[in-house]
């Protein structure tokens, strides 16, 4: 997809202030560092463009859910500044109290910005404090797709309060991809939706049941699906009141020609724990009182034939509860088809991201989308408000000189 933002290559950057919001909400460890700097590290290349080409670059991003106007303890960006200083081999000063005052440093310097979820106004979209903020930039830039779903001032506001407004690398790539994946893509279109409930992805599934030519579904949703079959699945999770809708997406899928892809065995256990009493079954053989926590191994040995031929594959969601081992099994062997397939994929959503890394198959796949909630409602078809505000700059924008 050739998306009609501004990008930041298009945009000249020497002797101009530039705000990047980018996406720093990782998490801490214990001693007060960075536990997982992977979302920093994606960012770089915007980062270091920027400097490169004489910006004055001042840096923001949330962190957890502070109180409006008031940052507890461990609410501070200070742990991500001091990584990105060493990741960039620069100093990379913290600036507090920053929304009613000049924060842009000098031509060739970065400075991070305190959690922007301290300012009042912000988590509101306050047209006012953006309006504040764009006194102090020239070009504003955002390259934070994980968080594109969230309508706060950063995002929206400030986007189109400021002169020039354009997308990062980061976020230019991560739409590209998903254009390419769900807008024009080479079939056959696969799609993987996993997870514990049908009810947090009913609208993703829906969508993708108009969409594509095999829906793989696995976890809690399977079992969903495997009960709407008339299938007894035992103590499993799975949603009665959602029966019909699986039903429905199922039905539609065979209108279309499409191939619904379910289990055809299971690895179930006596109880939830990797102590667990456990017995591969047929999904008629689920024991009274047991629980589905993985697909068999048949099922497993039949994910590389299915995923072999296709053009495209769309990943979100394991296929049963990987974080334990003995139930590891079906997602280690959907991550190695995946890896193994020649089609263009892409991966997105925490648990994914748990079992790419766990699984080491990162190598293996075409894009990891940094976004959880904003990779789900892009899947939805939902417009994303920091992407439409983009789009609305590009538009208040056209004619302008670049």
């Amino acid at each position: 997809m050739s998306a009609p933002f501004l990008r930041l290559n298009e945009v000249e950057l020497a002797g101009r202030r530039v705000f990047l919001r980018a996406d720093f909400n990782v998490p801490l460890s214990d001693d007060g560092g960075v536990a997982d700097d992977s979302r920093i590290r994606a960012t770089l290349p915007g980062i270091r463009d920027c400097l490169a080409r004489g910006a004055s670059l001042a840096i923001a991003s949330h962190l957890g859910r502070p109180t409006a106007g008031r940052l507890g303890p461990h609410e501070s960006l200070a742990p991500v500044a001091r990584r990105l200083s060493e990741l960039l081999g620069r100093p990379v000063p913290l600036v507090k109290e920053w929304r009613s005052r000049d924060f842009a440093p000098p031509f060739g310097e970065v400075v991070m910005l305190e959690n922007c979820r301290g300012n009042a106004g912000e988590t509101a979209d306050d047209p006012l404090l953006a309006e504040r903020l764009a006194r102090y930039v020239d070009v504003y830039v955002n390259d934070a797709f994980g968080t594109a779903h969230r309508k706060e001032c950063t995002l929206s506001a400030l986007a189109k309060a400021a002169p020039m407004a354009c997308a990062g690398p980061l976020l230019a790539a991560e739409l590209d991809a998903l254009g390419r994946a769900l807008a024009a893509p080479r079939r056959p279109l696969a799609a993987i939706v996993g997870g514990s409930k049908v009810s947090t992805k009913l609208a993703v599934l829906e969508r993708l049941a108009e969409q594509v030519d095999l829906l793989i579904v696995g976890g809690g949703i399977a079992n969903t699906f495997i009960a709407a079959q008339g299938h007894d699945v035992g103590a499993s999770l799975f949603e009665a009141e959602l029966l019909a809708s699986a039903r429905r997406i199922s039905e539609r899928l065979a209108q279309r020609g499409a191939r619904l892809w379910l289990p055809t065995d299971v690895v179930c256990a006596d109880h939830f724990g990797a102590d667990a009493e456990i017995r591969v079954c047929t999904l008629d053989q689920v024991p009274s009182g047991w629980m589905i926590l993985d697909v068999g191994p048949d099922s497993q040995a039949a994910l590389t034939p299915a995923l072999a031929d296709c053009g495209t594959v769309v990943w979100n969601g394991p296929l049963g509860v990987f974080e334990l081992d003995p139930f590891a099994a079906g997602t280690r062997a959907l991550a190695a088809a995946i890896a193994a397939s020649p089609a263009f994929s892409i991966a997105g959503g925490g648990d994914t991201l748990a079992a790419i890394a766990r699984f080491d198959v990162a190598d293996g796949l075409d894009m990891i989308s940094t976004g959880g909630g904003a990779f789900l409602e892009f899947l939805e078809g939902r417009t994303l408000p920091a992407i439409a505000a983009l789009l609305e700059a590009r538009r208040n924008a056209a004619g302008a000189t670049v």
